[in-house]
């Protein structure tokens, strides 16, 4: 092989990895479901998920979309716009037993 090929191979190898990349812990993880539906829900301590206070879907905060600081205590969120909602108003969600709309029903990510 040539150099020109080497040079064509790798960075279609590089850019094929940035797309998995991607779809496995970017915005293709909310195309393909993989939203932070598993694991226990043992919070941000315990390694495992939390709950987003707006919309409530599991959350893994090591790879929470956005996060908020509320009297102390971390919230993560599995949008920048549930975020918002959240500082707009947090005590209608903390005081709230569920979620508006049900699980994750009738948001939108935007």
């Amino acid at each position: 092989m040539d150099k020109e090929s080497i040079q064509s191979l790798l960075g279609i190898l590089i850019w094929g990895g940035l797309f998995v990349l991607m779809m496995r812990y970017g915005c293709g993880a909310h195309i393909m479901g993989g939203h932070g539906h598993h694991g226990g829900d043992k919070g941000a301590d315990g390694g495992g998920t939390t709950k987003d206070p707006v919309c409530g879907m599991s959350v893994d905060p090591q790879h929470a979309a956005a996060a908020s600081v509320h009297e102390g205590k971390t919230y993560y969120f599995c949008s920048p716009s549930c975020r918002d909602k959240f500082e707009q108003a947090p005590q209608k969600y903390l005081s709230a037993s569920a979620p508006e709309g049900g699980e994750h029903g009738g948001h939108h990510h935007g």
